[in-house]
């Protein structure tokens, strides 16, 4: 059979959707060699080292225009007229192209925008809504990240429970305890670390709830126990300005350090080097972030917000991401407490290799021969 994937996330975003879809195609390549895939990016691709029943598609014209074409105008231009007729096209971020024929696979990662709107940017939240219902009602199958997500496309959407279908995200096996002193060295001089830190990475918005961490991190400077240092990695995403307004407000410009976007081959030496991880956030679609932390043995203090109870489990301590002095004190005793960071470190590390793109793989591909059989049969 003949599978399409836009994998232009992949190319285009380092973070977020670029890296489920990278992890997600690199499963498929090492437990699927018999059938044929058609990687789709929208202008420029480099040199993509896939197996040979994998190639690359790319398309004339460059992610915006195809955009415009496909999402605003509505043009019926159809994506199999470039990849050659497919059994499935997946779509892997939230909006599905003209198909014509075979089955159409979407991922809705979450429903941010119709949830807890007043986290986005409100202009995305207007597109959104109005554009990802579309897809989702063409869409063969939808596959989400995470009950939580499945359980909020019922409600908010009206999809059929049984047209959704749970595809849990994978560890890389990169995320594993770094030991190395020379890459450590490296990791250390390139983002300025001197001593202890807690750590978070994640994009600059309102629903990482970083203000709330910030107002933590206060209260554990003012308990004058810990000298640690916060690190917040990643890049500028939407309505962050509060976010660098309240470091000046709380007196914390000398002890918060703001990295810019992580490399990713630089992660697994950022996280085993902070004594904690802390990820807040007031809503998730899956939340892959704690779950590397733990691979790589750091203890994981997460909001009990959704979905993170369900990816996580007990192997992080949770807290009410509207409490910062409930936060405060679940980072001071990850930290301090050496028992509870043993039993941390163990579950953590056995809830994270709970997580593999091998596993999400063969989910996606076992849903790909499935909605084949949906639509009527084979194509291509």
């Amino acid at each position: 059979m003949h599978f399409a994937l836009d994998y232009t996330p992949a190319i285009r975003q380092g973070a977020g959707i670029g890296r489920l879809t990278r992890g997600l195609v690199q499963g498929l390549s090492q437990i699927d060699r018999e059938n044929r895939y058609s990687l789709v990016v929208k202008g420029q691709a480099p040199k993509l080292d896939f197996p040979p029943n994998f190639r690359t598609c790319r398309l004339p014209l460059g992610e915006r225009y195809t955009h415009i074409i496909w999402h605003r105008l509505g043009l019926p231009l159809p994506v199999d007229l470039f990849t050659g007729p497919v059994d499935v096209f997946h779509s892997p971020d939230y909006l599905l192209p003209p198909v014509r024929k075979g089955a159409k696979v979407i991922t809705v990662h979450d429903l941010t925008f119709l949830v807890v709107p007043q986290y986005a940017e409100p202009s995305l939240v207007s597109y959104l809504a109005r554009a990802v219902p579309g897809s989702v009602e063409r869409a063969t199958l939808v596959l989400a990240d995470s009950e939580t997500t499945k359980r909020d496309l019922v409600a908010f959407l009206n999809v059929p429970p049984e047209k959704v279908e749970v595809v849990y995200a994978g560890v890389d096996m990169a995320f594993s305890p770094v030991s190395d002193e020379a890459c450590l060295d490296r990791v250390r001089t390139r983002y300025g670390i001197d001593g202890p830190f807690i750590l978070n990475v994640g994009t600059l918005e309102p629903r990482k709830n970083l203000e709330g961490l910030l107002r933590a991190f206060s209260i554990v400077r003012g308990e004058g126990r810990l000298s640690h240092r916060l690190l917040l990695g990643g890049g500028k995403g939407w309505l962050y300005e509060g976010i660098f307004r309240l470091v000046d407000e709380l007196g914390l410009k000398e002890a918060v350090s703001f990295l810019g976007y992580v490399a990713e081959d630089d992660l697994p030496a950022l996280l085993s080097l902070a004594d904690v991880f802390v990820y807040p956030s007031f809503y998730e679609g899956f939340g892959l972030p704690p779950l590397e932390a733990m691979a790589c043995g750091t203890p994981v203090v997460a909001s009990n917000a959704p979905c993170l109870p369900e990816v996580l489990g007990d192997a992080a301590l949770l807290v009410d991401p509207a409490d910062p002095q409930g936060m405060a004190q679940a980072i001071i005793r990850a930290i301090e407490d050496s028992d509870l960071r043993r039993s941390l470190l163990a579950k953590g590390k056995a809830r994270a290799a709970e997580y593999t793109w091998v596993a999400a793989a063969e989910k996606a591909l076992g849903l790909y021969r499935r909605a084949v059989q949906l639509v009527g049969g084979k194509i291509g």
